[in-house]
């Protein structure tokens, strides 16, 4: 562990200086607020060991992050048969993009753009009594936090901009692929996306995903290890939108980024990293994020690959 406390230190000492050639997600008002200068990163290994450095305890919207554990508690509760509602491919389209959806008759490309998010949260309406609360409960469960709160002047924001959301709800609802109240899909999904943690609570949540042995305060498994290996594969191919081929390139492991200018990444059987600053690029990506995890694992030879 000392050995990354060091490369994360030096790295982050690296970047501080770096001009960020990125931008502010602005277009969502309540996201222009946060201070551009913000770096933090934390990494968490699977013996539970964890080091962060920089602003790595201060909180910030996850956004498209929480598509995760969306996905994974949609998967939980309905299985194999949410891949006949949402596919498992890249989309090399923007993330809030309409154009697949006609030729594919309302079927999203994967769960982590705009369009399969929406379907997932469709699927989480109709399996719980109050979505919003049991969605928060879940992720305290596995998270064993119970501080994880949503941001409720983040998720209004949204709604107030999100009309590209609501088109693209109503559009799916068109094809049949959404079965529950539009509006209530769409402010269940600003609701997720408002979600609230910082780079370590961040790096812990996410564990279940790189250790096949994790298990929540009860004893029991999030997700089976043949679920889990799925959701990295599709972390590895669709999680960085249409820079998603870019990121496996650069990077080599599963991630997932957001808006809010978080990004995640998983190394299976190793350990979960977050960093966080929060001028993206012209993909929607974290500019120095997507810098600093390239840096990391040249010098860790930690890659997947």
């Amino acid at each position: 562990m000392e050995n990354y406390k060091k490369i994360i230190e030096d790295i982050y000492l690296d970047l501080k200086d770096v001009e960020d050639t990125g931008k502010i997600a602005d277009y969502i008002p309540e996201l222009a607020f946060v201070a551009p200068d913000n770096l933090g990163i934390n990494i968490t290994t699977i013996n539970k060991e964890s080091f962060g450095v920089g602003d790595f305890e201060k909180k910030f919207s996850i956004q498209s992050i929480a598509k995760i554990l969306s996905l994974t508690f949609a998967y939980k509760l309905e299985g194999e048969p949410l891949w006949k509602r949402v596919d498992v491919e890249p989309s090399g389209n923007p993330f809030n993009s309409l154009l697949q959806l006609e030729a594919d008759l309302g079927k999203p490309r994967n769960p982590f753009i705009n369009s399969g998010a929406l379907v997932v949260c469709d699927v989480l309406l109709s399996h719980l009594e109050n979505p919003k609360e049991d969605f928060l409960n879940f992720c305290k469960e596995i998270s064993n936090n119970t501080s994880l709160s949503y941001n409720e002047k983040v998720a209004q924001s949204e709604k107030s901009v999100g009309f590209r959301n609501v088109a693209l709800c109503n559009f799916i609802k068109s094809f049949g692929n959404i079965k529950n109240n539009v509006d209530d899909v769409l402010d269940f999904y600003f609701h997720i996306c408002s979600l609230e943690m910082n780079c370590k609570e961040l790096s812990q949540i996410f564990l279940y995903l790189a250790d096949d042995f994790y298990t929540t305060v009860k004893g029991k498994r999030i997700l089976t290890m043949n679920e889990a290996k799925r959701i990295n594969a599709v972390m590895l191919t669709c999680g960085f939108y249409d820079e998603s081929g870019e990121f496996a390139f650069r990077v080599g492991l599963p991630g997932k980024s957001g808006v809010g200018g978080g990004i995640i990444a998983i190394h299976p059987d190793k350990f979960c990293m977050t960093v966080w600053s929060p001028k993206l690029n012209e993909k929607g990506n974290s500019y120095k994020g997507m810098l600093f995890l390239e840096k990391f694992t040249t010098k860790t030879a930690s890659s997947i690959f």
